[in-house]
């Protein structure tokens, strides 16, 4: 009976050893096959899908970027545009402000050519008063020398001596002064009022003049009004575009970005899926192996003590 139990332990043994090996064989080929999978590209046809659409996406993806750099390009250069054309508008600005400037200070001088014109008129006036009390004065002067001259006379034919020795060279002296005095008055007259003439000449081109910077500063500042018209316009224009180009932008590289994250979590989630399988085959090949290096082990031992159990006796 005990060489029958050795004889079953040895067969259940041999067969136990021979699935032992047959199961480290079957492990070497799946490593091997796990192997292959991972290094053939026959095998790996998800993978080089996935890969594949992985490369897509990412060709996507940078096709997206270089949009978006092309797009911060042209924002930077609508930028630049756009601080030329407020660096533009502040010089305008600040031309407007100078033509204004002038056309105050234009408006200053055209009042005070106009207090200077008024001024000159009433100086006219005061002198032309002045002139006729004069006139009136020496023609009171003259009608007064006039009857000295003719009581003079008449008391003069009431001498009878030589007409030589009385003649009124004091009269003439005067009437000689008078006329001198006169002449220069007039004299004087006529320069004053030339003077005059020519500050009123003077005062009127400069009246013109201010006149004419005025409607060329008005033009040059309706023109201003326009150009900055049209730059405003020009700016909320180019706004709206860099506006909408960025929104575009961000709205596609929101959906390329979206998709790379769905693909990818696909990916991630098949390969947990995969990874999951391997570890679940190799936990159960494991717990195979462990029981079977159990059982060789208990089997062995027993043999080691029936080996022991049989040498005794013949010790």
């Amino acid at each position: 009976e005990e060489s029958l139990q050795m004889w079953d332990l040895n067969k259940r043994l041999e067969a136990y050893l021979a699935r032992v090996k047959f199961l480290e064989e079957e492990n070497e080929v799946l490593r091997a096959e796990i192997q292959s999978t991972k290094s053939s590209p026959a095998g790996d046809s998800w993978r080089v899908k996935y890969e594949e659409e992985l490369r897509a996406l990412r060709d996507a993806l940078d096709h997206a970027f270089r949009e978006k750099c092309t797009a911060e390009l042209a924002r930077d250069n609508l930028y630049e545009e756009i601080q030329q054309v407020k660096s533009r508008c502040q010089k305008e600005q600040a031309a407007r402000e100078e033509a204004k400037k002038q056309l105050s200070l234009s408006r200053k001088e055209l009042e005070e050519e106009r207090r200077a014109q008024i001024w000159l008129k009433e100086r006219a006036v005061q002198l032309e008063k002045e002139v006729e009390a004069l006139l009136e004065v020496h023609e009171e002067e003259k009608a007064g020398l006039d009857q000295e001259i003719a009581s003079f006379s008449h008391s003069l034919e009431s001498f009878r001596c030589a007409p030589v020795a009385f003649q009124p060279v004091e009269v003439e002296d005067y009437s000689k002064r008078l006329s001198e005095i006169w002449k220069g008055a007039v004299e004087t007259y006529k320069t004053e009022v030339s003077q005059l003439e020519g500050s009123l000449c003077q005062a009127k081109e400069n009246l013109w003049k201010a006149v004419e910077d005025n409607q060329q500063s008005q033009l040059q500042l309706q023109h201003l009004e326009k150009d900055l018209a049209g730059l405003k316009a020009r700016k909320e224009m180019l706004e709206e575009s860099l506006a909408q180009q960025w929104q575009e932008q961000r709205g596609e590289a929101e959906k390329f970005q979206a998709l790379a994250m769905e693909a990818l979590e696909q990916e991630q989630q098949s390969l947990r899926v995969q990874i999951a399988r391997v570890l679940e085959d190799r936990q159960q090949l494991m717990h195979l192996k462990m029981s079977l290096s159990l059982e060789v082990a208990t089997y062995r031992t027993l043999l080691e003590a029936e080996s022991t159990r049989l040498q005794m006796p013949a010790g």
